[in-house]
């Protein structure tokens, strides 16, 4: 039996895998965005906040109808925003267990698109003159081994060669107590336990460890709270008032879904109800709760960068992307689409930004369970196997992108 049609039993085996990396697959910083400056010089008010016209709602509720059928998820919340208008939708259910329907206006965990922010404001920091992104990150940090040769580019790249703090002592903690509340020394010391793994800026490796790292730099070079810079230089100029950084509370503003996970449960069990784990764990790499309309605001402004950066610093966001990894400054591109996904215990999101067409696409799911042909990731017992394997946001956004006329076409899921 699906989540759609489950009475989900809330089951003591906890677990976590914690936030995902951007879905990216190769590209070049030729290629990738075509042009880059065309993209930061597009008229703020291009993307418009009226209705989409009937048709194309037809044709989008019709793919996110079925593509939402394929995902391992009660409920979906999406948007998409291009110069024609504005279209937001929910299917499925909130809270499986009362039988009440998602609704659009509903927060939600978002899990690594947290690591956009972060990464927006050390380039806006960079743009002040607070510091550079040729920092040594031993400047602001000191026991990181080679901190002084891995700068604070790399670490917003993952190309430091530090591992995530994803270590056999912080999962067995954490499985076991979810409710422990982490500061950000703690994770780092997880992360730097294992590192090295490679010299710096010898290849990609996707790591938590360096953006909670470039939190802790964005707090003592403007020596605020991290949650408070993000008010000031990104949520207040955006008008983004559903987006937040929890401190350690596991609440979530109400009105919200209840989150379903898979993660570290025994085969052939029911998903638990990962709502109230607390998130402490994510921070600046993927703490931050939002809002399909805030994160339809934020995407086009990740994108473009207007209201949050220079033009210089934007084109070089948008030439940022090594290959073969497909992953540039805190953000991911793919054939065109920039953006990130996000996962926490209960809860998938995919935020993307057609750089060819000037749309926004956001999805937000209230389960992190992967689908389909699935050879490691948690599934179902019921899986669908004659899909490929895919996270249940990633599958709603491929399903939208298609139809909009530009396939997104993700790295193969395990």
């Amino acid at each position: 039996m699906g989540l759609r049609s489950a009475v989900v039993p809330i089951v003591l085996t906890l677990a976590l895998t914690g936030c995902a990396p951007a879905t990216a697959g190769p590209s070049s910083a030729d290629t990738c965005v075509t042009d880059p400056g065309a993209v930061a010089d597009r008229p703020p008010g291009s993307a418009s906040a009226g209705p989409l016209p009937a048709d194309q709602v037809s044709t989008l509720d019709a793919a996110a109808r079925s593509s939402f059928q394929l995902a391992a998820a009660p409920g979906a919340i999406v948007g998409v925003r291009s110069p024609e208008g504005t279209w937001t939708a929910a299917y499925g259910l909130a809270d499986p267990t009362t039988g009440a329907p998602m609704a659009v206006d509903m927060h939600s965990r978002i899990g690594s698109v947290t690591k956009t922010f972060t990464g927006t404001l050390i380039l806006q920091l960079a743009q002040d003159g607070r510091l550079k992104l040729t920092d040594t990150i031993d400047r602001y940090y000191h026991g990181v081994p080679n901190g002084d040769r891995i700068t604070l580019n790399q670490l917003a790249t993952m190309t430091s060669g530090i591992a995530s703090y994803y270590t056999d002592d912080f999962l067995t903690l954490y499985f076991a107590h979810p409710e422990t509340v982490f500061t950000p020394d703690q994770l780092i010391g997880y992360g730097l336990s294992a590192s090295p793994v490679f010299e710096p800026g010898e290849r990609f490796d996707y790591s938590n460890t360096n953006t909670i790292l470039l939190g802790v730099v964005v707090e003592k070079v403007t020596g605020q709270p991290v949650a408070d810079v993000l008010r000031e230089k990104v949520l207040g100029p955006l008008g983004l008032t559903g987006t937040n950084l929890p401190d350690v509370s596991p609440e979530i503003p109400p009105p919200h879904p209840r989150g379903y996970t898979l993660q570290g449960i025994p085969p052939h069990t029911n998903p638990v109800d990962a709502t109230d784990w607390n998130p402490s764990f994510g921070w600046t790499a993927g703490g931050m709760i939002s809002t399909v309309d805030d994160l339809l605001t934020y995407d086009r402004a990740l994108g473009t960068g207007q209201k949050l950066v220079s033009r210089d610093s934007q084109v070089s966001r948008l030439t940022s992307w090594p290959e073969p990894a497909g992953y540039g400054f805190a953000l991911g591109c793919v054939d065109g689409w920039v953006g990130h996904t996000g996962e926490l215990p209960g809860f998938n999101t995919a935020l993307y930004y057609d750089t060819t067409s000037d749309t926004s696409v956001v999805v937000l799911v209230n389960s992190d369970i992967s689908s389909g042909a699935c050879s490691e990731s948690p599934t179902l017992t019921d899986n669908q196997t004659d899909v490929p394997c895919s996270s249940p946001a990633t599958r709603v956004f491929v399903g939208l992108s298609g139809a909009l006329g530009h396939p997104f076409t993700p790295l193969p899921a395990k």
